[in-house]
This record gives structure tokens, sequence and C-alpha cells, in this order.
């Protein structure tokens, strides 16, 4: 079956404004997406490292990997692959040899709607992917699939281009044309968060927090 690609590549905002969310918290984007968007279930199976990069979309039938295929094909730096599986848990769609080329065209990362395998690669590196599970069996490889159409991971809708941040509470997406005032938000209630855990320590706390 075939793969339908709507886009070769996504627009990117510039570097500085991605790389800027690399120190903020998915919990703090979230508050000021006014605690809605969120994928879901998945969790983190990487050793280490934060995610940042732009969404490059992948929707594929339950099981199968043939789009995720074509879309390793057409990645570049700073992409972050999303994939939609639809949340099936029965085979997965990537492992270490898809990691690995995944690394190798640039791309920032895996947010996969399904499983992955070959965990131990994934968890002695600290190239980003967050899925739902592990399971040893591995995918079909006829399609149908789509590249770069929003997607819905863990029930969050997902657009190619979207910034994607990812860290060890979850995946958050945001389109790009907010980002900019949104990033002074979060960088707003960072301050104020680290203000009141200075006073919690100081013993000057007065109880402020529990009504923001």
């Amino acid at each position: 079956m075939s793969v339908t690609i709507a886009m070769d590549s996504v627009p990117k905002p510039a570097s500085e404004l991605i790389e800027a969310f690399r120190s903020a918290s998915t919990s703090i984007i979230s508050d000021n997406l006014a605690r809605l968007p969120g994928a879901v279930g998945l969790r983190p199976f990487h050793r280490s490292g934060r995610l940042v990069g732009v969404a490059f979309t992948v929707r594929t039938r339950p099981g199968d990997n043939l789009a995720i295929h074509k879309a390793l094909e057409l990645v570049g730096p700073g992409d972050v692959i999303v994939v939609d599986g639809g949340g099936d848990e029965s085979r997965a769609l990537v492992g270490e040899i898809m990691k690995n080329i995944a690394e190798y065209r640039g791309a920032a990362g895996y947010v996969i709607d399904g499983a992955i395998r070959d965990v131990a690669a994934f968890a002695a590196s600290d190239f980003p992917c967050f899925a739902r599970s592990v399971i040893h069996r591995g995918p079909y490889k006829s399609g149908p699939g789509e590249i770069n159409v929003p997607v819905s991971i863990g029930g969050s809708v997902i657009s190619p281009g979207d910034i994607v941040v990812g860290d060890e509470d979850g995946v958050v997406s945001f389109p790009a044309a907010i980002a900019p005032s949104l990033l002074e938000a979060v960088r707003a209630q960072t301050r104020r968060e680290e203000e009141t855990l200075v006073a919690i320590r100081e013993g000057r706390y007065q109880g402020s927090y529990g009504k923001s």
C-alpha cells in the first residue's frame, strides 16, 4: 500500500527560539497552555536528556512501520519524528537500527504513540525516545501511511512544524507561531516558582502558591 507525503520537509522557526525551550520544563509549558495539550500515556525510554525540536509527523496503521521508514529518508536536523501508531502496543514500530538511522539523519528524537523494541539500546543512549511500551514483536511493513499531516498522540493533536518538548514528565507541543509569547510566560512562571522555593527554604513562605 502507498505512503502519502503531504510535505517533504517542515518549516522551522529560528534555532535560537527552539533551543530557548531546552531549559523549560514541560509542566510549566503545559501550565501556560491552559493545562490542555500534552500526550497522555507516553514515557521516556532513553538514558537522559531533553527532547526539543520540530514535529515531522507520521501516521501509520497500527503495527506497521513502512511510513516511518519513508520518513527516515526525509527527516533532517532538528526534526522530531512524531508517529501516530494508534496507541497500539502489540508490535514495535522502531528498534535499535531505526534509532541509529534517525540519529545519523540528525533527527532530534522520537515520539511514538505505540511500542518500541531493543529497549536496552535506547536506555544506553541519550537520543530521546518517548513511547507507550516495549514488545519484542516486530512490525509489518506494508502500509498504508501518511507523512506530515496532523496526528493525534495520546489525545494531543500535533501538526507538522509544531515545536515539541519532552522531559521526565512527558511530552508537550505547541504551534511555532505562539512560541515567542509562550516563552516569555514560561520564563516568568519559572522565576516565580524559583522565588517560592527560596521562600520555603528560608522560612518566609506564606501560602501564595496555593492561590496561583
